[in-house]
């Protein structure tokens, strides 16, 4: 029980931490794309403008002149040995190719976009579209473009870096959940082994005065010549009530022993089919289901589980013996056995008197009870059925509960296939 806790921990906190060292690597990374693009960008910009920076334009009696033989890369000049320029193109204001250098590019202008990421074989490339203007009037536009190869490099260091570091960070952050998880833990450990070690040397401590009462009580009822008289009348409320108070004191005590899991000596290969063949023809469930009709459906095929006999046995009589109950005279129950799904179904179906809907939640509580009235005629300590969940759990599987008032309720126990 503990130990699962402590994993249920360490897997919060690692799935908390590692979602926000994700999330911070994440936001790290794109952050670094956007400075590499900035600077990038920077750099293409100063370009561009030292290059229109040079472009001769004249505008006279109507007519325009254009030399580009100065703009370095575009005229005469040839580019210098650092730069880093793909291509360089001039469009007419219409949108016309006037002049280029690189590759030979569309006639006609595709978008004028200011900065543009562009992929090109085997290199990304970073685009700017310039609009060059004179006397506020926009007399072409040069486009030039440099690689990302740089860029790119850097990034990819940085998502390898990040690759082979995430892991190793998100297992050391398990390790120190689970290491947390256990520090967490161990008060409640203790105090729960505290309580349990109370409830254990209670339960066996008053094992020894019910027994006294009980046997006393049973001494007098012996006696003929007292039958009919109060005092035979309160021999028989005391027996009653020890053997009440008796049952618990053994639930308390299982419950006490029960930690959520099994010992490992205890698990043994049962055979469900004969398990609960045992349970029907019991003395007291056949006792508690003398004017009821008990129906056993077994499956053809054997079903085999690995876990500890009495534990389960204990269970399912639980089941049954509260639907023997609260089951009135006449009424049916079902004790069900399949496999389904790789799951193991055990079912017990009643037509009894059913649980209210906004009582269903609580029932596997401990002490609960649904009618207190109801409960004190039937007897009862309020622990079976936490009892069997505490059980079903330990083996892994879940119990769980459908019910209608007056119509009856079904109890379904599933567990693990073998």
């Amino acid at each position: 029980m503990f130990n699962r806790s402590r994993r249920h921990l360490a897997r919060w906190f690692t799935v908390s931490m590692g979602s926000i060292l994700v999330l911070f690597t994440g936001v790290v990374y794109y952050q670094r794309v956007v400075d590499r693009l900035e600077e990038s960008d920077r750099l293409l910009y100063h370009k561009a403008r030292v290059m229109a920076a040079n472009i001769d334009y004249e505008w006279k009696q109507g007519k325009e002149r254009l030399n580009l033989s100065n703009v370095p890369i575009l005229g005469r000049y040839s580019p210098p040995s650092d730069s880093n320029l793909i291509y360089a193109r001039w469009y007419s204001a219409t949108g016309k190719l006037h002049q280029f250098y690189g590759a030979e590019p569309p006639n006609q202008i595709q978008a004028i976009a200011a900065f543009e990421t562009i992929q090109s074989h085997p290199d990304w490339l970073r685009q700017l579209t310039l609009p060059v203007d004179h006397n506020g009037r926009t007399i072409g536009y040069l486009q030039v473009a440099i690689p990302l190869t740089d860029a790119q490099d850097a990034l990819r260091r940085l998502l390898t870096m990040i690759v082979v570091v995430l892991p190793l960070t998100l297992s050391t952050v398990s390790l120190t959940g689970w290491v947390l998880g256990g520090i967490v833990m161990e008060p409640i450990r203790s105090a729960y082994s505290h309580l349990q070690r109370f409830t254990s040397d209670a339960s066996h401590e008053l094992r020894t005065p019910l027994a006294v009462i009980l046997s006393n009580a049973q001494v007098g009822l012996l006696s003929p010549v007292d039958v009919g008289k109060p005092k035979h009348a309160r021999l028989e409320k005391i027996d009653v009530t020890a053997k009440l108070m008796n049952q618990l004191v053994s639930d308390l005590l299982l419950l006490a022993l029960q930690t959520g899991q099994l010992n490992s000596n205890s698990i043994q290969l049962i055979n469900l089919n004969d398990l609960l063949k045992e349970i029907a023809v019991s003395p007291a469930i056949q006792a508690a289901a003398q004017h009821l009709t008990l129906h056993l459906r077994l499956p053809k095929e054997t079903v085999m589980i690995q876990g500890n006999l009495e534990l389960l046995r204990q269970a399912i009589t639980n089941l049954l013996t509260n639907a023997c109950k609260y089951t009135l005279d006449e009424g049916t129950i079902w004790l069900r056995l399949m496999s389904h799904h790789h799951r193991i179904l055990i079912q017990v179906e009643d037509t009894g008197i059913g649980i209210p809907g906004q009582n269903l939640p609580h029932i596997f509580e401990r002490f609960y009870r649904v009618d207190t009235d109801r409960t004190r005629a039937t007897g009862g300590s309020g622990l079976g059925l936490a009892i069997a969940q505490q059980i079903v759990a330990a083996h892994g599987g879940q119990i769980t509960v459908s019910s209608q008032v007056q119509k009856g309720s079904l109890f379904q126990i599933e567990l693990p296939l073998l």
